[in-house]
């Protein structure tokens, strides 16, 4: 991109989308330390585990090494994290691969039970207006954070080889 992002016109249409995904990102943080004091979990501890559901769910599970990059941790210290979340019962480490050295991770079905629990509580209003959303205007939204996804993704890797 040859504009300079601070010193580009905007339009007043584009500010406010910024503005909106910036609430999101906000808003979802907040949520997200709501979920961390109903499971009695650290931030970060938390963070991860929702990384790990969420992959497991997605059916893509995570390697330690990339819930680091994720969670923006060195893989020392998500290792430390790791055998918490592995102590309290709410992570299984597993080698599912034939190569016996490789290790997935997997939220115990207590550790998911309790998150799906969190979600009925706290998800109402979310699901509520993905439910209620037209969806060609949902089809709209999912291109536009894709693209926006694929841009911070691009960004970030341009950022680590620099």
């Amino acid at each position: 991109m040859t504009d300079d992002p601070l010193t580009a016109e905007w339009t007043s249409t584009q500010v406010a989308v910024m503005h909106r995904l910036r609430d999101w990102v906000l808003d979802f943080a907040e949520l997200n330390q709501h979920l961390a004091a109903w499971m009695g979990l650290p931030g970060a501890d938390v963070n991860a585990l929702g990384q790990i559901i969420w992959a497991a769910e997605a059916g893509t599970p995570l390697s330690p090494a990339r819930l680091a990059r994720q969670i923006g941790m060195t893989t020392g210290a998500t290792t430390i994290l790791l055998n918490r979340l592995e102590a309290a019962g709410h992570v299984e480490r597993t080698r599912e691969s034939t190569d016996r050295r490789r290790v997935t991770l997997r939220p115990t079905p207590a550790a998911r039970d309790r998150a799906r629990e969190f979600l009925g509580v706290a998800g109402t209003e979310i699901a509520h207006v993905l439910r209620t959303t037209p969806p060609a205007e949902l089809e709209v939204v999912g291109a536009f954070l894709t693209r926006m996804t694929t841009a911070a993704d691009e960004a970030t890797q341009r950022l680590t080889r620099d």
